[in-house]
């Protein structure tokens, strides 16, 4: 939100310069972001000056150059070589000196340097107006007074200025101060209470002098949804000139960021920008039957709104409407068939109260964002809505002429009545942290127009402003004095005061931290994407169906309608990020919860509940490229180790795993698992389908595994040690032909049946498939870990067990000894 500085000084007049004030401003919860200098002409002409014209000689080599000496208030004229036709000898005209950067009318920018035209030396520029971004003209050089001082700045000259913008990080629930004077009271509330010398005085707009000149043009109210409209006024303009704003306004207007549109618009805009109430201008002429409805429509009505969009309207849209047909959709946008244009004569000035829930609900279902929805979803103040087309009126009449033609109608049933909150004066300090004087206490509450209205003894009842509707709560209340009295004034305590709690073991955070150092060891890096997603992505997903997600029912984006149910497509997007700016090799990991409907254990009713996952990506070279190591490209293997080492680090045994299927529709090729007869872990290669949404064309490697099931498997092991074996282990390699349906893990398993106490590991170095092996062979070479803990084993021993082992291989398998 930007707030200008001069405009702030029009309800507050205070001993502070800009940095003081935005200091204060941040200290009392209103955080001054930036302060901007804007200029009323780009630049500021910094390093322009008024020089004086001495001599003006044609140049020797061009005829229509002119070498001028030229005193711009130096020790020494300038030697400045100028082409306009109108320079001559005794004129005062802007220079720009050396080192000055201008900004052309036509968008150029131009830094001058020291130059040579046509062989002669040139120290400057002599300018026109549109060389200065101050009009149009390059007839000629600008020619200035003959009573300007030669050196004087020509900004000085031209009296322009600049004006200092503060752009304020609003917090949602402060739109009180999402205003010039809601700002303004929160500055005097502050110095009321630390420098009351500084404070000269705080008012608000004055509207004494509002009168009603007649009431020859006036309009009927009828508010037929209370609920969404709690309060609507109204006034009649009539003969007003639509026309351009003056300067003054269209400059500050122009200094927050507004674009003025005509007198009337820019006067709302002001008003809004000024009491932060919302004002709407229709052209009265166009109300049929001279009366104004707040309704809704039916379902499908068509409206065509300012932007000339044609909007099908909902049920829940609360609308203005005339007579006949609808204008406006209430506190959101206008429509095109009743705003105000240059043929306007007659106005109809619409304040109102609108419910905060039904504009946000309307504004969000049009995909609309303006400054009334930004100020009526978080809550208007019900008290002002009378008072604001007070002002504006008085504005409009002042800048286009007309006369206020009828009363203020104001519809208000049911008048807000200010909230009242009990304290105690030991409550509060002790919620500060910090014993304050009651006192000092009650001057905060008076400050912030916060009334005390009752005080016995230690116990006090305060009465809320309405346009405070974020303060219903005793610790509101605390907030808004603490805030008041400074933070920064509550002393850091010497004793820190702590309770003991017990944390169940395994401590699930130390589980992931230390899955997170192993994978970050492992060269990965973690990913935290965002938990809301697209629910057109899991179109055609039996593995995790649509109707299954959770959809949101106010979503700010279409793009982001959901909670998602899988880590993978948030990773997808980081993959496709990362290789768009060349960084095609990556290792990912990201922890992250999933959300979707199901039925939880022992129950057949399904309903919405969130499951922690984490996911692993692996794609591009498995490392970088180096002179003494070929390149390699990630494959589904790659991944597996990772895998494999991530549970062996929690003690599972990836081998021992029960399978389970596969989700087709995810991978195109992998592997899944079962740990204690839960479906656990699925990884492998994403589907070319999936892919091809990112516009990803190299391959995917992607494992998920809810962690809650790796954490309760965590939980029941016991940790065992034993010693560190005294006998040497003993290896021994065999190289099987096998048939290709046959798999390691196949062998690995009968191996283990046919050893259980000696055989330590069983791995697989090698696999061999070619035209000298018979047709549906493939060659096996396998290494097998012997050991006892308790003697060395004996070369009979060995023998004995790798005969076992062969046999074993022969008879289940068919295998031949290579």
């Amino acid at each position: 939100m930007k707030i200008s500085y001069s405009w702030l000084k029009d309800y507050i007049c205070a001993d502070a310069s800009a940095e003081e004030i935005g200091k204060i401003l941040t200290a009392i919860g209103l955080e001054v972001e930036s302060v901007e200098a804007v200029e009323s002409v780009k630049g500021g002409l910094r390093g322009v000056v008024v020089g004086h014209v001495l001599t003006c000689e044609p140049h020797p080599d061009a005829d229509k150059l002119r070498v001028t000496t030229v005193d711009v208030g130096g020790e020494q004229p300038l030697q400045v070589v100028c082409g306009a036709p109108n320079v001559a000898a005794g004129q005062k005209v802007p220079v720009a000196t050396i080192g000055t950067t201008l900004f052309f009318a036509n968008g150029d920018e131009v830094k001058i340097k020291k130059s040579k035209l046509r062989g002669v030396e040139s120290s400057g520029m002599i300018c026109a107006e549109d060389e200065l971004g101050i009009g149009a003209s390059h007839a000629g050089i600008m020619v200035l007074d003959a009573g300007a001082k030669a050196g004087q700045p020509l900004a000085d000259l031209l009296g322009l200025e600049s004006e200092l913008i503060f752009e304020i990080g609003l917090t949602p629930n402060r739109i009180d101060a999402a205003s010039h004077v809601g700002v303004a009271r929160d500055l005097a509330a502050y110095l009321a209470v630390h420098c009351p010398e500084k404070l000269k005085g705080f008012a608000y707009p004055s509207v004494e002098n509002f009168k009603v000149d007649n009431t020859s043009n006036a309009y009927s109210v009828r508010v037929e949804n209370a609920e969404a409209c709690p309060r609507y006024c109204g006034v009649t303009i009539s003969g007003v000139t639509v026309q351009a704003s003056p300067e003054w306004l269209q400059k500050r207007l122009t200094a927050i960021g507004l674009r003025p549109i005509n007198n009337v618009v820019d006067a709302t805009n002001y008003v809004l920008h000024e009491l932060g109430q919302p004002l709407h201008a229709f052209d009265a002429d166009k109300i049929e039957g001279k009366t104004v409805v707040v309704r809704t429509c039916p379902e499908g009505t068509i409206f065509k709104t300012l932007d000339d969009v044609e909007r099908k309207l909902s049920a829940q849209d609360l609308m203005i409407c005339s007579a006949e047909k609808p204008m406006c959709i209430a506190g959101v946008f206008g429509g095109t068939d009743s705003g105000v244009t240059e043929a306007t004569q007659n106005i109809f000035l619409e304040s109102a109260c609108f419910n905060p829930v039904w504009v946000r609900k309307t504004a969000k279902r049009h995909a609309l964002s303006t400054d009334a929805s930004f100020r009526y979803e978080r809550g208007a103040d019900p008290s002002i809505p009378a008072t604001a087309p007070k002002r504006a009126a008085m504005l409009i009449k002042e800048l286009g002429g007309g006369s206020i033609s009828s009363e203020v109608v104001d519809v208000y049933p049911q008048a807000a009545e200010r909230k009242s909150i009990a304290l105690t004066f030991s409550g509060i300090c002790a919620s500060i942290g910090k014993a304050i004087d009651s006192s000092v206490i009650k001057k905060i509450l008076t400050a912030l127009e916060l009334e005390v209205t009752r005080e016995d003894g230690d116990s006090i009842t305060v009465s809320v402003p309405t346009y405070r509707i974020d303060v219903t709560r005793p610790c509101d209340v605390v907030e808004e004095i603490l805030r008041i009295y400074g933070y920064n004034n509550v002393e850091i305590p010497q004793h820190v005061h702590a309770s003991l709690t017990h944390t169940a073991k395994p401590d699930n955070e130390q589980l992931v931290n230390a899955a997170a150092n192993l994978l970050s060891s492992q060269g990965f890096n973690e990913i935290m994407c965002l938990s809301l997603t697209n629910a057109k992505r899991y179109e055609g997903l039996h593995s995790y169906p649509q109707e299954k997600l959770a959809m949101l029912q106010n979503p700010n984006s279409i793009e982001l309608n959901a909670m998602r149910q899988t880590l993978l497509f948030g990773g997808l997007e980081t993959i496709a990020y990362n290789i768009n700016r060349r960084q095609p090799d990556l290792k990912l990991y990201e922890f992250g919860n999933t959300y979707c409907k199901r039925a939880p254990e022992g129950s057949v009713t399904e309903r919405f509940g969130e499951e922690a996952h984490l996911s692993l990506f692996v794609t591009g070279a498995q490392h970088k490229k180096s002179w003494n190591a070929p390149t390699a490209l990630s494959d589904f293997f790659t991944l597996k180790k990772y895998v494999e080492l991530l549970l062996q680090r929690f003690g599972v045994n990836l081998h021992a795993l029960q399978s389970a299927e596969l989700p087709t529709d995810i991978f195109s090729d992998g592997a899944a698992y079962k740990l204690n007869g839960k479906d656990f872990l699925s990884m492998g290669v994403v589907s070319k389908r999936l892919r091809n949404m990112f516009d990803v064309k190299q391959d995917v490697f992607f494992a998920e595994m809810r962690w809650q099931i790796l954490y309760s498997f965590v939980a029941r092991q016991k940790i065992t040690y034993a010693e560190l074996p005294k006998y040497p282990e003993v290896n021994r390699d065999l190289a099987l032909l096998l048939d290709k349906s046959i798999t390691f893990a196949q062998l690995r398993e009968a191996a283990h049946k046919t050893e259980r106490k000696l055989l330590q590991s069983v791995g697989l170095f090698d696999v061999y498939e070619g035209d000298k092996l018979p047709d549906g062979k493939k060659s096996y070479a396998l290494s097998f870990t012997l050991q006892d803990s308790e003697r060395t084993l004996t070369d009979s021993e060995i023998e004995r067990i790798m005969g076992n082992l062969i046999k074993a291989f022969e008879r289940d398998f068919g295998a031949q000894l290579r």
